[in-house]
């Protein structure tokens, strides 16, 4: 077995594992990223800070999760009125928009963000 089937055996476990657990996302971060780093610099060049690329994935993929969760909410709160459900869906969107900038990270395209354009970055 090589490297790459016992890498997609590990994923496959941990996804499998994960959904149970959690009954969440089974996003996965892509390959080339794994042990990657941000490295942030002042402008003198000076490290200021390093973390890891699963890190950020990390709080990224839960910045989502609690979108989600934002969304739902809304949607299902009977004292918002149609148009204030659609002013926030907007807010919401937008905010995904945003968060389009890390759709790298992502194994599969289809799991990264969506802005109001329909289309990951």
């Amino acid at each position: 077995m090589d490297n790459d089937e016992i890498y997609d055996l590990v994923v496959d476990g941990m996804r499998q594992a994960l959904q149970e657990l959690a009954g969440g996302d089974d996003t996965v971060i892509a390959r080339r990223m794994l042990g990657g780093k941000v490295i942030f610099e002042d402008n003198q060049g000076r490290i200021f800070k390093e973390i890891t690329a699963g890190a950020v994935f990390k709080k990224v993929t839960s910045v989502r999760e609690k979108l989600r969760v934002l969304e739902q909410k809304i949607n299902n709160n009977d004292q918002l009125g149609p148009a204030e459900k659609a002013e926030f869906q907007a807010a919401l969107t937008r905010c995904y928009g945003s968060l389009t900038t890390f759709n790298f990270l992502f194994a599969e395209p289809e799991d990264g963000f969506h802005g109001s354009g329909g289309r990951s970055s």
